[in-house]
């Protein structure tokens, strides 16, 4: 059994060598758990929507294509009844529910601890699902994130990760959900580091990727790997139609900042209403199911529409009311208080307007520009980056939902113009107005503020002095730690025992000796270590003089052993903190 245990630690021993990976490994390996669980749960929450739509339409199918098949009456009420049945899953599925923090993702990244309630995240998924079966005029992305950013939770609070690392693990079923969605991975990791996380640093992006690409190959794998939009093949028809594109992202980005004032208006008209929420959830309803009467291109999130209009020549006076009647129904759904996400609706906006763009001026100058539909596809990206203010994630997004690298040049000009265009009109996005009204209500502690007794982990794993070697390399074995902490009978910091300091004794052919050797024979004396009180600050001076990835926490007088702090968690705690605390 010795020799054995001894081969086990000698192999681990090579494998860090020329790893190095460290507390990495496991990270991404709950990344990788919550990637598929959020694509599974992704594919759930679209059959759900079909199984709704049987239920309100007797079909199942496109939003567009259900509503120009039902009468005028059925038309009309569908989305009112799907609203009426919305609001009564939140009015009365929150009030069974104990009063609880919000179940938002981003709200659980960047201002709170990490954790989202079950409950009342399935409430509003209900809610959701019922608005967006009868043709509400939302996206279903948003749900979808929020479901996979709930087990990403219930994943960290089970394996009892601190908060850095459990606001990490809802990070990655965020990036999970964006990317099963729309079959993005790249996009999905990418939205998640952009928008929410604010920055782009391998502690968390690693995590991220790895969560979107296993997400991605879940969802593939039920149906299949095609494009969200398949396009004709895109060409610039000269180099000088590089100037159409520059301006419009001049025009999206300069129109992106009424789109979020509309919204945002819509909200407050419908809570001047003194109704309850499924009064009012069905009165938008209503407003979008009279709409659809004569137009049931306003249904749904849009897709179908744009698929119509990146593949035919739509005239355009009738695009132009669509656009028009489309921004209505959106906030009617939004206003009235709808769960779901805005994602799509904006890229129906972005493609409308490129190819309301495009049209005259393809009339106009025929032989050097492409016709509307390429317009359309540019106007989709430029438009998301100057609503989102994410134009890194929305140039990839749009790569990844068509798979046709010809619009990247095009698409990269007119998102960078588009996103300066609207930050210099309005700095809020559609994402980060809430969050900071949120986080000047939470009063966030300012950086010197964190100290090591929020990330110190208790009661780690302890060696007695007089532990005999093969107690040692049993500790070792189980815990999968380089540095196993020695203490005395009353629990005082001893010394620390390096992996890489058995390994001669490992090599011993003698075992009559090995027998002999105890933890206290072993141990580094002078090793690094911490006090509860200590800044995080301090803590990432120590850490970098130090080649481990955790360091003791010991109280200050008795230097009795309290636990245990993470490099990972430090840098994380101290990226998360610098985001909430960064200038817009």
């Amino acid at each position: 059994m010795r020799p054995f245990l001894f081969r086990f630690l000698k192999a681990r021993l090579w494998l860090f060598d020329r790893l190095q990976l460290g507390e990495t490994k496991a990270t991404l390996l709950w990344a990788g758990i919550i990637g598929v669980a959020g694509g599974l749960i992704s594919l759930a929450f679209r059959g759900g929507i079909h199984a709704v739509q049987w239920l309100f339409t007797g079909q199942s199918g496109g939003l567009v294509q259900i509503a120009a098949s039902l009468s005028y009456e059925h038309r009309a009420l569908v989305p009112a009844a799907g609203g009426l049945l919305a609001g009564a899953a939140l009015s009365f599925g929150m009030r069974l529910l104990p009063r609880q923090s919000s179940t938002d993702y981003m709200e659980a990244i960047v201002l709170g601890d990490g954790a989202i309630r079950v409950r009342s995240t399935l409430v509003k998924s209900l809610s959701s699902l019922m608005s967006i079966a009868s043709g509400g005029s939302i996206g279903r992305e948003g749900p979808m994130v929020q479901l996979s950013s709930m087990l990403a939770s219930f994943v960290g609070r089970l394996a009892r990760l601190p908060t850095p690392r459990r606001q990490l693990m809802v990070a990655c079923g965020a990036a999970a959900g964006i990317a099963s969605a729309y079959n993005a991975p790249i996009a999905g990791a990418l939205f998640v580091a952009e928008i929410v996380l604010g920055s782009i640093s391998m502690e968390s992006f690693g995590p991220l990727v790895v969560a979107s690409v296993l997400a991605t190959v879940t969802t593939r794998e039920i149906l299949g790997g095609r494009p969200v939009y398949e396009i004709p093949l895109f060409e610039m028809s000269s180099k000088w139609e590089i100037f159409p594109y520059l301006l419009l992202g001049l025009v999206a980005g300069a129109a992106a900042p009424f789109f979020l004032r509309f919204l945002k208006a819509s909200e407050a008209l419908f809570g001047r209403v003194n109704a309850a929420p499924y009064g009012k959830l069905a009165l938008g309803g209503l407003i979008v199911g009279v709409l659809s009467i004569p137009y049931p291109q306003v249904c749904g999130n849009g897709y179908s529409v744009v698929t119509s209009v990146l593949h035919s020549a739509w005239p355009w006076p009738a695009l132009a009311l669509i656009l028009f009647l489309k921004l209505l129904a959106t906030g009617a759904t939004v206003g009235s208080g709808a769960v779901g996400g805005v994602f799509t609706p904006t890229l129906f906006c972005g493609a409308a307007l490129g190819a309301l763009f495009g049209i005259p001026l393809h009339r106009l100058f025929p032989s050097w520009t492409a016709a509307a539909p390429a317009y359309a596809l540019v106007g989709m990206g430029c438009f998301l980056a100057a609503t989102t203010h994410a134009p890194l994630t929305s140039i990839l997004i749009l790569f990844e939902m068509t798979l046709d690298y010809a619009i990247v040049l095009p698409l990269m000009l007119a998102c960078v113009t588009a996103y300066y265009v609207s930050r210099g009109i309005q700095t809020a996005s559609i994402y980060s107005e809430s969050l900071r009204r949120k986080t000047e209500e939470a009063g966030a502690p300012p950086l010197d503020r964190l100290h090591v007794s929020g990330l110190m982990r208790p009661d780690p794993p302890l060696l007695i002095e007089t532990a005999s070697f093969l107690e040692v390399a049993r500790m070792f074995a189980k815990y999968q730690y380089h540095y196993l902490y020695v203490v005395d009978r009353e629990k005082i910091f001893r010394g620390a025992i390096s992996l890489h300091d058995i390994k001669p004794v490992l090599n011993d052919p003698d075992l009559e000796r090995v027998r002999g050797i105890l933890a206290l024979d072993l141990i580094r004396p002078s090793f690094p270590h911490l006090t509860p009180d200590a800044p995080l600050k301090i803590a990432l001076r120590v850490f970098s003089t130090h080649t481990g990835e955790r360091i003791p926490v010991l109280d200050k007088l008795s230097r009795k052993v309290l636990g245990a702090i993470s490099k990972k968690d430090v840098l994380l705690a101290l990226a998360h903190d610098g985001f909430r605390h960064a200038p817009d």
